[in-house]
């Protein structure tokens, strides 16, 4: 029985674990395989990319002692399939799709159950583009188009903002030339394109939250016609209905006034009326399609990205002819293998992290997302469960209160993009390298505590090994040993603020900084 109960364990796990030696295969078939990150390297990579924190010091020694041959294939699936797992997707969907546009917590929710559930991406990409907002579990997944239809002061509703960014994150193609034009640099991209789509959003009406729709929603406004468009270029005319870039147009149902509405509008109940024809279903249906090979090659380079650090097709929304994919074949595997597996993400998650290419030293490093910073730091630092279980500390024990919403924000404002801006690369700044040199939360969380990192260093004879573990998930070299040891000796007098300052040069260290 316990034969055929390995047996069993072990086919599933060929068959699950089929693509990694594939990407492995294309990646270094004409070229020498990488040399692996040793364990410390891959343990913090692995633990940020998938929890959005670091080991302790006590995970990080049981991992680099571990001497099992599948300790990490065993890691890799237990960060995974942990609970914390869902909350980091989560985090790092948030920022690529809404780039950094604001926080709700009902959005939030929504991509958080997803990961939990595992909900595939076509799922997910048809309740963000066709949202049902009077489904509780669902109405969340309407903030990607509410929030973005959201005036700002006297500005006009930003519908070709909301088209380009259908394209940019669902398709991987930037029409935004296209609005009045053929693209003036991108051949493949027409007029047409951006139209096509943007006849859909143009017609919707943003919606304050009441009674019946307890968020804000959007309703949609009789379609009759084809949407008609002229190039300011060559003053051409033309016309399209509603279509996906590159698709088929979306036959427009003839209708009188009368019969094109499913419920008619009245103006003396505010009923703002829903009419038979969608063109928002209609196109939330078709980008997801499996026919359409951009929608998969998007999200496959995009989680490419996520776990590389580098994009197959750079920059990642500017899938075209005369930008090819740095390896085409790999590209394609990727997508081919993820439509057939049913856009399963967490799947393709997994395999990406059992190849060589993600487990090579030196890959692409990746600086850390605010949270995944904040995260780290608080792990780091031993502060993360007070914060979490308190929402305000007590002011009787510290003089200065933090919640973790303080810190949320704080880290957020200090290393955060600027909304609308992707956050594809560090983008050091003057704000950020002040935080940690002046922040009275760094400061704050840096001072010893009952339990927290500087009290436990200042009662070890030698801190030093259990300081690098802690924040940097590696044992120091013998040059960083004699280094600190010198350090502590030079400032005997004060032990514990010697230790508070080294743990601090740590802290707002690059290496802290990135994922390696």
């Amino acid at each position: 029985m316990i034969v055929c109960l390995l047996a069993l364990t072990a086919t599933a796990w060929a068959e699950e674990a089929a693509l990694a030696p594939k990407i492995d295969a294309l990646l270094f078939a004409k070229v020498a395989k990488p040399a692996h990150a040793d364990d410390a390297e891959f343990l913090r990579r692995v633990w940020l990319d998938f929890d959005g924190g670091i080991p302790s010091a006590e995970e990080a020694r049981a991992f680099l002692a571990d001497k099992t041959p599948d300790k990490r294939a065993k890691l890799i699936n237990k960060l995974i399939a942990a609970p914390r797992f869902a909350v980091r997707a989560a985090d790092a969907f948030n920022v690529m799709l809404m780039e950094r546009r604001g926080e709700n917590e009902a959005w939030k929710a929504w991509l958080v159950e997803c990961f939990k559930t595992n909900k595939p991406w076509d799922a997910m990409v048809r309740e963000m583009l066709a949202p049902d907002f009077l489904n509780e579990k669902q109405r969340g997944a309407g903030y990607f188009i509410t929030r973005r239809l959201e005036k700002v002061g006297q500005q006009d509703t930003d519908y070709p903002g909301l088209t380009r960014d259908v394209g940019r994150m669902f398709m991987g193609i930037d029409l935004q030339c296209c609005q009045c034009h053929r693209h003036l640099s991108v051949n493949d991209y027409k007029q047409i394109d951006f139209s096509g789509l943007y006849t859909v959003y143009q017609n919707l009406k943003l919606q304050p939250a009441d009674e019946k729709h307890k968020t804000p929603w959007v309703s949609e406004g009789l379609v009759t016609a084809k949407y008609e468009f002229a190039s300011v270029l060559t003053s051409k005319k033309a016309q399209t209905a509603p279509r996906i870039p590159f698709g088929e147009e979306v036959m427009i149902p003839v209708s009188t006034t009368d019969d094109g509405w499913l419920v008619k509008p009245d103006r003396k109940t505010k009923e703002v009326g829903q009419p038979n024809f969608s063109p928002l279903h209609e196109i939330a249906q078709r980008v997801p399609a499996p026919e359409n090979a951009l929608f998969a090659k998007n999200i496959a380079n995009r989680v490419w990205f996520l776990l590389i650090g580098k994009g197959i097709v750079e920059p990642l929304d500017l899938h075209h002819t005369e930008n090819p994919p740095a390896h085409p074949a790999l590209l394609d595997l990727l997508a081919k293998e993820l439509t057939a597996h049913h856009f399963d993400l967490r799947w393709l998650i997994r395999e990406i992290a059992h190849t060589q290419a993600y487990q090579q030293s030196g890959a692409h490093q990746r600086h850390l997302t605010a949270e995944q910073q904040l995260r780290a730091f608080l792990i780091a630092t031993g502060e993360r469960e007070r914060l979490e279980k308190n929402s305000k500390p007590d002011v009787k024990v510290d003089a200065l209160k933090y919640s973790l919403a303080d810190f949320e924000k704080a880290f957020a404002a200090a290393l955060a993009n600027p909304a609308k801006e992707p956050e594809l690369a560090a983008n050091p700044s003057l704000r950020s390298a002040l935080f940690f040199r002046n922040s009275d939360h760094v400061q704050w969380a840096l001072k010893p505590r009952a339990g927290n990192l500087i009290d436990h260093l200042t009662k070890l004879p030698d801190p030093t090994e259990e300081l690098y573990l802690t924040t940097l998930t590696r044992l120091p070299t013998n040059e960083e040993k004699t280094e600190l040891q010198s350090w502590l000796k030079a400032h005997a007098a004060d032990k514990t603020q010697a230790i508070a300052d080294y743990a601090w040069a740590l802290l707002s260290s690059t290496e802290f900084f990135v994922n390696h």
